[in-house]
């Protein structure tokens, strides 16, 4: 019974002397980790362009139904992304999301990223279903406003979005997985995919570890 009695005592000594755990939350904030899975973000180009082509695969490889997505086509004087196509309606229905980065997987021009932000409660069902607007990344610095035309996007030439990203390289099909062509060629048995940029999104950290967006085995990460 003695010994049973040190044995309580000493675990109340012993958390005694430990420092609070408890973070006085929302005037105190824990940071994330830096693989931490938030909310989504639609990414751009330096030029303002949107990345997302439209074509849906975020919202197939969704296995909770929480992505919607409606593609339409650029015009000569309305251009909003450099492909043939755009979202121009893009919907995450977080109310449904179970943040498991599949869709950022499943996007081929690295469009759709996860951030560190993870403040999106609400009281009101509707509120937790983001749209575009809420969706889309801050325009870069320099950069002009959507839609662009066509004459500005063949100024710039195919050249600046493939490999004007920091040293990004596209994205290109090698068997079942994709990789980074660092000599800007077609790889053996795959086409270039589309362009990825690796410039960080405003008040979010970078993914330490993975900085050029593939890992040791040369396959992507998300």
């Amino acid at each position: 019974m003695f010994n049973a009695m040190l044995k309580g005592f000493g675990l109340t000594f012993k958390t005694m002397f430990r420092p609070p755990v408890t973070t006085q939350y929302p005037e105190v904030k824990r940071p994330t980790q830096p693989r931490f899975h938030g909310r989504h973000v639609l990414n751009r180009h330096p030029d303002g362009l949107e990345k997302c082509v439209g074509c849906e695969l975020c919202a197939w490889a969704c296995p909770a139904d929480a992505i919607f997505v409606m593609g339409a086509d650029n015009s000569p004087d309305a251009r909003f992304s450099p492909g043939e196509r755009y979202g121009v309606d893009y919907q995450i229905n977080y109310l449904r999301c179970i943040f498991c980065g599949l869709c950022i997987e499943a996007c081929p021009t690295r469009a759709l990223t996860m951030s560190n932000e993870y403040e999106i409660a609400g009281d009101n069902r509707d509120d937790l279903i983001f749209t575009k607007d809420q969706l889309l990344a801050p325009l870069p610095d320099g950069a002009q406003e959507t839609p662009h035309t066509d004459a500005e996007v063949a100024a710039r030439g195919l050249e600046y979005y493939e490999n004007n990203f920091a040293g990004q390289q596209p994205l290109v099909s090698k068997g079942s997985a994709y990789v980074y062509d660092k000599r800007m060629t077609k790889a053996a048995d795959g086409e270039t995919m589309g362009a990825v940029a690796t410039e960080p999104i405003p008040g979010t950290q970078t993914r330490p570890g993975n900085e050029d967006g593939i890992d040791d085995d040369g396959e992507v990460v998300a």
